[in-house]
C-alpha cells in the first residue's frame, strides 16, 4: 500500500473516468502520482484558471495488481516506445488494452520536445536525444473504472495555496 496524490480544483472522493479527457499521455484514465510535489504542481495549475487548488490523497493497493493479474505497462524512461505511445494517445490513436500505465510525465520541458516531434520539426532520434537528459517524474494512469474502488481508497483532500510560485 502506498500513498498517491491527484491535483485538481475539487475534492475527488470517488474518481469517475467519464470526466477524464481522451488525449492525455497514457489515454483516458484517472492519473495519480506518488510524488506529492508533482501533484501540488498539477493542483496549482487550477489557480491560474481562477479555481481552487485541491490536493487529493489516496491509498493505492499496488500489491493487488499482481494478485488480480492486471495488464500493466511501465515505461521506466523516456524512450522510443514511450515517445510513440504518448504520441498515439495524444493523437487519439491508442489501441492498447492496458489496465494501468505507469511512467514519465510529459512536463513542460518534455512537452516542448514532444510538440516539435509531433509537428515533424525534429526527427525521433533528436527527440530521444533531448529526452535522454530529462529525469522522468511518475504518473500512474488507472484506465478502467471498475478498478478504481478496488485499487484506490480516498484518504483526504486539502486546499493548497500558490506556494509563492
Amino acid at each position: 500500500m502506498i500513498t498517491v496524490y491527484h491535483g485538481s480544483y475539487i475534492e475527488i472522493t470517488t474518481p469517475d473516468l467519464t470526466f477524464s479527457r481522451n488525449n492525455l499521455d497514457f489515454g483516458k484514465g484517472f492519473y495519480v502520482t506518488s510524488n506529492q510535489e508533482q501533484a501540488l504542481r498539477w493542483a496549482r495549475r487550477w489557480l491560474r484558471r481562477g479555481h481552487k487548488a485541491i490536493l487529493n490523497s489516496y491509498s493505492f493497493s499496488d500489491e493487488l495488481i499482481a494478485k488480480l493479474n492486471l495488464k500493466v505497462k511501465t515505461f521506466p524512461s523516456y524512450d522510443l516506445e514511450w515517445l510513440h505511445y504518448v504520441a498515439d494517445n495524444r493523437n487519439g490513436n491508442d489501441k492498447s488494452d492496458y489496465d494501468i500505465v505507469c511512467g514519465g510525465v510529459a512536463n513542460d520541458k518534455v512537452f516542448n520536445t514532444l510538440e516539435l516531434f509531433f509537428d515533424g520539426l525534429i526527427p525521433e532520434d533528436q527527440a530521444l536525444l533531448r529526452l535522454k537528459y530529462e529525469k522522468p517524474n511518475n504518473q500512474i494512469c488507472i484506465r478502467k473504472q471498475v478498478l478504481i474502488p478496488i485499487l484506490l481508497s480516498f484518504i483526504s483532500s486539502v486546499e493548497v495555496s500558490d506556494g509563492g510560485e
